[in-house]
């Protein structure tokens, strides 16, 4: 199926509803669609050693949250370096930048491109960035924004044109996350209700046991169920102001797919 305009997708969800599931299928429905991920955006800047990826380092390493500037930076880069956004914009450090290796680390941050990285995130009023509505510039971010104020900036920028809040239920979730196992080596997932492995407690392919993480236990599931409700909440609120949210229900991800297919083609395929 081709996209007759771009899309410019967020997929919103509770943990365990399926989003990695969604994002992987419409990918493959839609070839012009692609994955913009903030996190792969920033490991690209930390790994080729970029002024942004130096600046960035000991936050990601310390599990910290980048500052919310320099993630419209690096959006905003992405979107400009692909083609996908026009007009004027403002001093960012590009992803194409040359790349600064560890010797070279210090002299960087001693010269102007921390001032650079660090000023506030300022556009032109008179030239305001513009998407490309080229169905090649379609995209699904991934990432960002997380909450109200997030999703403010980011319109600034470029104007999100769909947001999708898949819904199931809460038992339902919390049955499969429960039945969900792990081959820790290989990172095979299995789950007892839907995806069942041939010998029970064993991986398929080498035989050894599977485990279920820590993260799975109810307990934690339903304190980072009770924080994605909390953030959520106003971040679908400033989307349904803007006209763009749609909520999909379903059982299983089978359920949910085609709903969601038909949405974009209603939207973007005609």
């Amino acid at each position: 199926m081709h996209l007759a305009r771009a899309a410019r997708a967020i997929l919103i969800g509770a943990p365990g509803v399926g989003k990695g599931t969604q994002s992987e299928r419409l990918l493959q429905r839609f070839p012009q669609l692609s994955s913009l991920s903030t996190g792969d955006l920033l490991r690209h800047n930390v790994k080729h050693r970029t002024p942004l990826g130096i600046k960035v380092e000991p936050t990601i390493k310390a599990g910290g949250l980048v500052a919310d500037d320099l993630m419209l930076r690096i959006i905003s880069n992405e979107l400009y370096t692909r083609g996908w956004l026009f007009g004027s914009r403002p001093p960012v450090m590009t992803l194409n930048m040359e790349a600064t290796n560890s010797a070279e680390a210090p002299a960087a941050h001693g010269s102007g491109l921390d001032s650079v990285i660090a000023s506030p995130f300022m556009l032109d009023e008179h030239m305001p960035p513009q998407p490309s509505d080229d169905p090649a510039a379609s995209f699904l971010l991934d990432g960002f924004p997380r909450t109200a104020a997030q999703a403010s900036a980011l319109d600034r920028i470029v104007p999100i044109n769909l947001v999708v809040s898949i819904k199931t239920p809460f038992s339902v979730i919390l049955d499969r996350i429960a039945g969900r196992w792990v081959h820790e080596p290989s990172g095979r997932v299995y789950n007892t209700s839907f995806n069942a492995p041939k010998v029970p407690g064993r991986d398929d392919v080498t035989g050894e046991p599977l485990v279920q993480r820590p993260d799975d236990s109810e307990e934690v599931y339903r304190a980072r169920f009770r924080k994605f409700e909390e953030t959520s909440e106003p971040l679908l609120s400033h989307y349904a102001s803007k006209g763009v949210l749609v909520e999909i229900e379903g059982l299983s991800s089978d359920e949910i797919s085609p709903k969601l297919y038909q949405e974009f083609e209603r939207r973007f395929a005609r």
